[in-house]
Order: C-alpha cells, then sequence, then structure tokens
C-alpha cells in the first residue's frame, strides 16, 4: 500500500489550534470519488482549484487524517475542511483605492498594479485589496458590477510585491474566455526580473513541477513527480536583458502559471531574484567580501525592498471582439532607480 505524500494524523497535530470550517460525512451509495471532486460538487461557491490548494495545504482531512486532493473518498467517509485561523466573512466592500488603469471596456479591464497591494483577501488581508478598489471602481461605474459575484473578476494572479499587468473580467462569458485562454496558454504574458549571478546562456527554459515546501507551506519548490505526485507541471522560458556585475536581468515568459512560478523556479537553478526575502535573494549571494560591497548591497535592498519582479507585458484575444490586445508597462520608480545603481556600480571604489 503507498501512503499518500504529505500524511498528517489528527494526533500529530493536537497541539495546533484549528478550526472546522465545513464537515460532512459521505452517503451509503457513494462510489469511491476524489476527495476534490466530491467537495467541489457539495460546497457551494467553492471552486474545484480553491479545493486543491486547501489540500496541497493540508487542510483537507478524511477520518481526523489530512490526504491529498487525489484521494478517494468511500461511505461514510467524515471529511472536514479545516483551517488554522477563525473563519473570516470575506465580502468584499467598496475602499477608494487608486488604481492605475491601462485599458478599459464593457468587457475585460487591465490594470498596472503597485507592488505591496494585495490582490485577494485571505488570512491577515481581509481589507485594502484590490477586490476592494475595484468594488469602489465597479460601485461608481453606470453598471454596478458586483465584484463578490464569483461569474467576474480576476483572470489571473501576481503576487503583492510584484507589479505590474492585471488582467479583469467585466462580464461571466468574458472570464470564461479568458480563463479558457490562459489554460490553453494562448496568451502572452512576460515579466522582467533582477536575478542574483551572471548568467552565462543567452536563453533558457526551466521545466520543473511545482508543489509546497515541507520545511515551509507559505513557499514552493520543484519536486521529483514520483517525489510528489501532486506538484504541477511549471513551464518558464527565459533570456537575458542586460549582464550588471553581480546580477542579471532577464525577461522571462510564463507557458504555465503556478504560484510562485518565476521565483521558485530562478531559486531551483542557482539564481533567486534580488531582494526576495522568501526564496534566499535577501543575502548576498555574489560579489565582494567587504565592508563597502555589503552597504553597497543594503543600498540596493533599501531602493527596493521587494523582489525584483515585474509584469512587463500582457497578450491576449478579446473575448467579444476577437481582436488580438497587447499592453506593456514602463518599470515603477523602485525597479528603475535600482536597475540605475547597478549599471553605474563601480567595483573599484567598493575594495575590488
Amino acid at each position: 500500500m503507498i501512503q499518500e505524500p504529505m500524511d498528517k494524523r489528527e494526533d500529530e497535530v493536537q497541539d495546533e489550534e484549528v478550526f472546522e470550517r465545513w464537515r460532512c460525512e459521505v452517503d451509503k451509495g457513494q462510489t469511491p470519488i476524489r476527495v476534490d471532486k466530491y467537495l467541489s460538487e457539495h460546497m457551494a461557491g467553492t471552486s474545484r482549484n480553491r479545493i486543491q490548494n486547501a489540500a496541497d495545504a493540508g487542510n483537507i482531512w478524511v477520518n481526523g487524517r489530512a490526504v491529498s486532493s487525489n484521494h478517494k473518498v468511500r461511505p461514510l467517509d467524515v471529511i472536514q475542511v479545516l483551517l488554522d485561523h477563525e473563519p473570516h466573512d470575506f465580502t468584499i466592500t467598496p475602499e477608494a483605492i487608486p488604481l492605475n488603469i491601462v485599458y478599459e471596456d464593457e468587457d475585460v479591464l487591465v490594470i498596472n498594479k503597485p507592488a505591496g497591494l494585495v490582490v485577494h483577501p485571505g488570512h491577515g488581508n481581509y481589507e485594502h485589496t484590490l477586490l476592494h478598489a475595484l468594488a469602489y471602481h465597479f460601485a461608481q461605474s453606470s453598471h454596478s458590477l458586483d465584484i463578490n459575484d464569483p461569474n467576474i473578476g480576476l483572470v489571473h494572479r501576481i503576487d503583492k510585491d510584484t507589479s505590474g499587468l492585471l488582467l479583469i473580467a467585466k462580464t461571466a462569458s468574458a472570464k470564461t474566455h479568458l480563463g479558457l485562454q490562459f489554460f490553453e496558454h494562448s496568451t502572452t504574458r512576460t515579466y522582467n526580473a533582477l536575478v542574483w549571478g551572471r548568467m552565462e546562456e543567452e536563453s533558457g527554459t526551466i521545466i520543473g513541477a511545482l508543489g509546497r515546501d515541507n520545511r515551509d507551506r507559505t513557499l514552493y519548490r520543484v519536486w521529483d513527480p514520483e517525489e510528489n505526485p501532486n506538484a504541477k507541471e511549471a513551464i518558464t522560458h527565459w533570456r537575458v536583458l542586460e549582464r550588471l556585475a553581480y546580477v542579471t536581468l532577464v525577461e522571462c515568459r510564463l507557458e504555465t502559471g503556478r504560484t510562485h512560478q518565476i521565483r521558485a523556479h530562478m531559486r531551483h537553478i542557482g539564481h533567486p531574484l534580488f531582494a526576495d526575502e522568501k526564496y534566499g535573494g535577501m543575502e548576498i549571494l555574489k560579489g565582494l567580501r567587504t565592508q563597502k560591497y555589503k552597504q553597497y548591497i543594503e543600498n540596493c535592498f533599501a531602493l527596493c525592498p521587494r523582489q525584483v519582479l515585474h509584469a512587463k507585458t500582457l497578450g491576449f484575444t478579446h473575448p467579444r471582439t476577437g481582436e488580438r490586445l497587447f499592453f506593456e508597462s514602463e518599470w515603477p520608480e523602485d525597479i528603475t532607480q535600482l536597475i540605475t545603481k547597478w549599471r553605474n556600480y563601480e567595483p573599484n571604489t567598493l575594495g575590488g
């Protein structure tokens, strides 16, 4: 019998405070079925993808044991959805947060998101998110759209401390159409990233299935599919834009859109994003061993105190007209200042 990965028994977490969000007992006549499919059919308003993410985080339990999303439930099994925090009402109310709108029509909205703005409410971020800003924007429009309607809204997401272009659907048909484009990889998305180290090749492709890291469940890492069958395929294409002393400016093109994909992939090949605290980029990984150089890097971190990652371009087919649209955004001021500082780097003044 093969033991499921990341298995956790109830008695192993008895000292952890958890909160039960949902519980049910499987019907007597139920044929064996994947737990993620079963829950998506029985938990109204909850997507299968969200359930799979909950399973990856160890929050789906069957008969007192954490299970993976492909675990098959059987008659009379007791399913629990557990949280490590008290349940919260995520109803989104309007907040007058400024939005940098790049394009808008009756079907779609393209926004240039600043670093530091959380996209979607979650544990610890119940207010002041991009969706709260959208709720306010929609309330001011003649259409009075409701951002709480699951049939509209975000088509994809970017991390809190990543800046750049984000696509929002304003109708149900637009969300379906755009979602299919993302699924079929027919959208065009490129990111600019500053990574530690000198990348000698001009371009390359990183292929590595991503799943949560056992040691820190807030991080993702590359897994061997045999070691973690729940890890999801991820493909990142990269090319060098500019080599700058001990860092390299690269363009990344996503073929898939996994959580933390660029950050985890770049760390995997030994080039963490500069100033990426979660993935090791806040350490001095390359350069000189002088106090002046250490101070130089600390000044760089102060200029851009977040991972240097910007969603630079976005291309997609308009869901109504069929026209191919393409948008490009400029670097925000923090990245611009940091790149300028590296371009002006003079090692002789730093003891090198």
